[in-house]
């Protein structure tokens, strides 16, 4: 039997107007691009790392 995948749900609660250039470019790699939308990603590494260049911008809730 497959094991469940754990998810991360990821909302943008940060604008990123008058931000770096590669905290913009994080975000839309997250699949973000206006406030307060929300995404469900897959939990990785990658993914994780994303998340903490941008951890003042987003919300994070795990899921099992």
């Amino acid at each position: 039997m497959a094991k469940a995948k754990k998810t991360l749900t990821v909302t943008q609660i940060g604008s990123p107007i008058g931000r770096p250039k590669w905290q913009r470019a994080t975000l839309v790699g997250l699949g973000l691009n206006k406030m307060h939308r929300s995404r469900e990603l897959e939990d990785t590494p990658s993914v994780r790392g994303m998340i903490n260049r941008v951890h003042h911008l987003v919300r994070v809730e795990e899921e099992a």
